[in-house]
């Protein structure tokens, strides 16, 4: 069978590209050239695998392996993977929730010994491997998590759609953020935990992040980021310099029907109210 595959087909690898996604091997490979050889998501790692949308069945892009498997935890959906944005820099309803429940959007942290006065003395005998983890990992205990899973009425941090599984910290502090379900937990993992990938992300599955510009010479060739810039001409490492610039972009423009169709705080108003700005 392997030798029919080779014969008729080149290679099973061409094979099965044509099998799964209606592509072929050299198909990919210019796809892969076209993006300057990396995700076209997070600009970073090696475009591998071929993603798809799982409604049409049409061949989006290219992507490593992080991202591809994050957006299979977010199940390709735009709002799940914006919401985990702001999760992550504090700045979603979870967060805001945090702030009223104790004034700060983050607790916990393995340095809590030092800095709470009432941590030495409370659940100070290992009660259980699970209690012993979390005491050490995150600063915290049964307690804690049963609070903030009051405080979350059960639900992910994130999503909101489904049951709180895991807690969530900050690796660079080691704060606790929250309990993020399951699927929020691995995908922001796999996407790097970067507010900026899983933006990308969102604009990648509504279609909005890779655009086809006009070329030098009247041909044509993929714009990645704002601002514009040929992936061709861009080594490897070398997006960095438009990173930042582009997560700013991302964060402040949504388009027309994704837009927030509800009022926002403006200050106090004659009436004191919500209203719009």
């Amino acid at each position: 069978m392997v030798e029919n595959r080779n014969r008729n087909h080149g290679s099973s690898r061409n094979y099965l590209l044509k099998l799964r996604y209606g592509v072929t091997e050299a198909q990919v490979e210019e796809m892969i050239a076209e993006q300057g050889g990396v995700c076209v998501i997070c600009l970073r790692a090696d475009a591998k695998h071929v993603d798809h949308d799982h409604l049409t069945g049409l061949v989006r892009r290219i992507l490593c392996f992080k991202c591809n498997g994050g957006l299979g935890q977010f199940e390709d959906d735009p709002d799940r993977l914006r919401l985990a944005a702001d999760y992550l820099e504090l700045r979603g309803s979870h967060a805001r929730r945090m702030r009223i429940e104790i004034g700060a959007p983050v607790f916990g942290g393995p340095d809590r010994v030092r800095y709470d006065p009432f941590w030495r003395t409370r659940a100070n005998k290992t009660q259980s491997a699970r209690h012993y983890h979390l005491r050490q990992k995150y600063g915290l205990n049964d307690e804690d998590t049963k609070w903030l899973l009051g405080v979350q009425m059960g639900q992910c941090a994130v999503c909101f759609d489904f049951p709180a599984e895991h807690v969530d910290h900050d690796h660079a502090t080691g704060m606790v953020r929250g309990m993020p379900c399951s699927s929020c937990n691995t995908g922001m993992g796999q996407l790097r935990d970067d507010p900026i990938v899983l933006r990308r992300a969102a604009d990648y599955v509504t279609g909005r992040l890779v655009r086809t510009v006009k070329g030098e010479g009247g041909g044509t060739r993929l714009s990645l980021t704002v601002p514009d810039v040929d992936p061709a001409t861009v080594p490897r490492g070398g997006w960095k310099a438009f990173w930042d610039e582009d997560g700013r972009y991302r964060k402040q423009t949504l388009p027309f029907d994704e837009e927030l169709d509800m009022p926002t705080w403006g200050g106090s108003g004659p009436e004191g109210a919500m209203a719009p700005v």
